[in-house]
């Protein structure tokens, strides 16, 4: 169903997103998800690590391998970078996300903005 919705509200009527017979035809064991999923399955797991406090301010991902209905996609990320700009506590995550085998399908690179605190603006001088 997330896949026939997701095709629906980005106009994409490519088949092989929601026939099976034409994506066994194309060489598939199921429908395929659609590319652009992969990158908001990451850009939502980015925002919920902040707890619907954070703003995305930069993010981009690659897709490296495909992944059909059925599948299990995991979305995991880590810290690589930390610093203040503009009033905003800024956070670089280098992401991926793997499928129940370890393949990976998609990496990603997010900036997410958080509010700072009234004591990291006082640290600040503010």
């Amino acid at each position: 169903m997330q896949l026939f919705r997701f095709s629906a509200v980005t106009w994409n009527a490519h088949r092989i997103h929601y026939d099976r017979d034409y994506a066994a035809a194309e060489g598939y064991q199921n429908i395929l998800v659609q590319s652009h999923l992969h990158g908001c399955f990451l850009a939502q797991a980015a925002l919920a690590w902040t707890s619907g406090s954070g703003v995305l301010r930069r993010f981009r991902w690659e897709n490296r391998h495909f992944a059909v209905a059925g599948d299990t996609l995991t979305c995991t990320g880590i810290v690589k970078d930390t610093y203040q700009k503009d009033g905003w506590g800024l956070v670089d995550i280098e992401m991926e996300e793997r499928n129940q085998d370890g393949l990976l399908c998609a990496p990603g690179w997010a900036t997410v903005a958080l509010p700072l605190r009234a004591t990291d603006k006082r640290e600040r001088g503010h």
